[in-house]
């Protein structure tokens, strides 16, 4: 059985038991007691959703602009032509392209974080859905990021805006800011997620919809916050 590092030892001392969820205010006072490493840990929030993820109907999935960001500026890349390129490149693209775009993500260019599509490049992105796909940045309509209003959709993306999708267990993560920000900030950021996520419950879900949420930095454990 693996030793439990003093470090994290002593967290858990901090740490409330599962069984009793605080606050998110309570929850994110401490979690930032947590902020003991070199380096700024991001904190993320999970959420147990009471769907079945095997039903199409069922399944949860959006993008929303953080009111604080997430404190990392998203590098951006889109498929356009035309004006459009021009638009994208005002808007703070860091790369804009198209079949010499799709040659160079072909090739294993896949250091970006985002990837938007003009509706009528997707002829040049479609075969990419092999190399794209499976990191999660397939431009898609649901998530808005096959669009002809690209500029505005950069924008959102360098203000700090997340994607989520449940996984195959009906779970939702995202990260939702820095364990640098202030308590205020966090708060704001992990309200504004959970409310969005209840926002867009699915019809055909039945019963209790959030069964569970926690928040956790990088190096830290969970603090489960009241649903």
């Amino acid at each position: 059985m693996p030793k439990t590092a003093k470090r994290m030892a002593a967290m858990m001392k901090v740490a409330p038991a599962k069984s009793n969820p605080l606050p998110l205010n309570e929850a994110v006072a401490v979690l930032k007691k947590f902020n003991t490493t070199k380096f700024d840990q991001t904190v993320e929030i999970a959420m147990r959703l009471g769907i079945d993820p095997k039903q199409a109907d069922q399944l949860v999935r959006g993008s929303i602009v953080l009111p604080h960001g997430i404190g990392k500026t998203l590098r951006v890349v889109v498929f356009a032509k035309g004006e459009k390129i021009a638009e994208a490149q005002e808007a703070g693209a860091d790369e804009v392209g198209g079949a010499e775009l799709a040659e160079k993500i072909k090739g294993g260019c896949t250091d970006f974080d985002v990837c938007i599509a003009v509706p009528d490049m997707m002829g040049v992105v479609g075969p990419l859905g092999k190399v794209l796909g499976p990191r999660g940045l397939m431009p898609s309509p649901r998530a808005g990021t096959v669009t002809p209003d690209v500029g505005k959709v950069i924008q959102e993306y360098k203000a700090g805006k997340v994607e989520f999708r449940n996984d195959k267990d009906g779970n939702l993560h995202a990260v939702v800011g820095k364990l640098s920000f202030d308590a205020v900030k966090i708060v704001e950021n992990a309200a504004a997620f959970i409310n969005h996520v209840n926002s867009i419950k699915p019809q055909a879900v039945k019963g209790q919809y959030v069964k569970g949420i926690a928040l956790s930095a990088t190096m830290s454990p969970s603090v489960r916050i009241q649903a």
